[in-house]
């Protein structure tokens, strides 16, 4: 099992950064990816970007090139750095992790979410 907690969510004007993390615990060693999603209210959860455990980052490209996405091994932490933040990005953000295969219990797993809310 994976446990999984996001923080850093809050309010910023647009135009704004906030970086969020995402701390997992448990059987961390079975994790070969991890991604960040959200959900806008009254819409279906998005992709926003991943970082793979060779290191491997990729983005949708609405945030290509202001959104970041990074790891700290040491401390089973990943993070999304968001910069020039837009008012349509309001929306709770989660972190999802997929599991190796071949690990008995889920494929995946989800944090709680944080909300993050731009004002414009």
């Amino acid at each position: 099992q994976v446990q999984l907690v996001e923080s850093g969510g809050g309010l910023v004007q647009a135009g704004g950064s906030l970086r969020l993390s995402c701390a997992a615990s448990g059987n961390v060693f079975s994790i070969n990816r991890w991604d960040w999603y959200r959900q806008a209210p009254g819409k279906q959860r998005e992709w926003v970007a991943q970082i793979t455990d060779s290191g491997d980052s990729y983005y949708a490209n609405s945030v290509k090139g202001r959104f970041t996405i990074s790891r700290d091994n040491a401390k089973n932490t990943v993070s999304l750095q968001m910069n020039s933040l837009k008012p349509e990005e309001s929306a709770v953000y989660y972190c999802n992790v997929g599991v190796r295969r071949g690990v008995p219990g889920p494929p995946g797993y989800w944090g709680q979410g944080t909300q993050v809310t731009v004002s414009s």
